[in-house]
């Protein structure tokens, strides 16, 4: 049974189905096309959380529908005893992009890949690690263990791991944390599902230094800044004199299929041996040849240039709006955070999903914007337009 259900009925099957792990989810959608999206009423909204930040193209990209149909005519899955060419040339782009030489190991998550970033720092020969508070890797063991919220944490206590968490974007806590006997530092360069946390100036510069003089290794988690969503292929590309050990990947890689990547350099690339680590679908050629049209319509429309303007503009509008619900805006090209002076945010995401736009309230007093990296000057000015009434509507100033 597909295809006629109205909303109601298929969140009744939802329900009656699946696992309650999520929730009940806030709305049935059926449909996407570019950055818009209609549930199963036939309302259709203008999609600014992207799949929480993985459809990088927004839906149905023709570049990706083609090359995930060509595909999958020709070759789905042979498994990791086998060599397929579409993992190899996506490995091969992105270390291209990357501008170093290393190797890439291919999952099907962020979670997975920090769960591989996890294991190349145990290979070290040294066990202690050090993450941020309030930072998110994912809810796998080893990953949830370098999670800093201990709100995810407490129900499977005790976790995988020595790790100690130290405030981000205090480099000075982190000096202090990390030994000679740490095996990796890992970081995101801008915590997304902590609120869209940018850390100070020179932090992830700071955080080089400590781990190279310590011989610790420095793991960028960029599963939700990297691939373009803050202007940049990589964040950690903006701040000049930063090249890390491990950079995890997933989110808009896969262009809304799921795809991860640990990406390693120098030493750490040598420490996975045979036997060490492994997953079923890591680097399936259907989600690889998906990867390869994601990087190449980012590069051949010139998407990074648009990601900087289209972030540029929302900012700067959304704070001179000088609505008294908005403190101020925070975050880097299209991963934003409205920061309000209210714990409204859930109110936000709702009175905006009410007028036809998707949002995402990550904290009591944020709201996250994530929209597809090809966000137009019409989705922009639309959303623009909207947002005074649904901030007076969360505020209960509507009529």
């Amino acid at each position: 049974m597909t295809g006629n259900a109205t909303n109601a009925e298929l969140t009744q099957r939802w329900q009656g189905a699946l696992m309650d792990n999520y929730g009940t989810p806030r709305l049935p959608l059926v449909r996407g096309a570019g950055a818009k999206l209609w549930d199963a009423d036939g309302k259709q909204y203008v999609d600014f959380v992207g799949g929480i930040a993985v459809n990088a193209l927004g839906h149905a990209h023709p570049a990706v529908v083609e090359a995930v149909g060509r595909q999958i005519a020709s070759l789905g899955h042979v498994s990791n005893l086998f060599i397929a060419e579409p993992p190899v040339a996506l490995a091969e782009r992105l270390l291209q992009l990357f501008g170093r030489d290393g190797k890439v190991y291919f999952c099907n998550s962020g979670a997975e890949a920090n769960e591989g970033a996890f294991k190349i720092g145990r290979l070290t020969g040294r066990t202690h690690m050090v993450a941020t508070t309030g930072g998110f890797h994912g809810r796998t063991m080893g990953a949830l263990a370098l999670t800093g919220q201990s709100a995810k944490q407490e129900p499977f206590l005790p976790l995988p791991g020595d790790v100690t968490h130290v405030p981000y974007g205090d480099a000075q806590a982190l000096a202090e944390a990390v030994t000679e006997d740490t095996a990796l530092v890992i970081i995101e360069p801008v915590q997304g599902e902590n609120g869209v946390v940018v850390p100070p100036a020179g932090y992830l510069k700071a955080a080089r230094a400590i781990t190279a003089a310590t011989g610790a290794l420095l793991v960028l988690d960029e599963v939700q800044t990297g691939i373009g969503r803050t202007g940049h292929w990589f964040e950690y590309q903006a701040h000049e004199g930063v090249l890390p050990d491990v950079v995890t990947l997933a989110k808009g890689l896969g262009g809304g299929l799921p795809l991860g990547a640990t990406v390693a350099f120098g030493r750490a690339a040598a420490l996975l041996k045979p036997g060490h680590h492994g997953t079923t679908f890591g680097g399936n050629p259907v989600v690889c040849a998906a990867g390869l049209a994601v990087l190449d319509t980012i590069a051949g429309e010139g998407l990074l240039d648009n990601v900087k303007r289209q972030g540029e503009k929302l900012r700067g509008s959304i704070e001179s709006l000088g609505h008294p619900l908005v403190d101020h805006v925070r975050g880097a090209g299209l991963l934003l955070g409205i920061v309000l002076t209210e714990p409204l945010a859930p109110q936000v995401q709702q009175a905006a999903q009410d007028a036809g736009f998707l949002v995402n309230a990550p904290a009591p007093d944020v709201v996250r914007l994530m929209p597809p990296l090809n966000l137009g000057d019409d989705e922009v000015e639309a959303f623009l337009q909207a947002l005074p009434g649904v901030l007076d509507a969360a505020n209960g100033d509507g009529s």
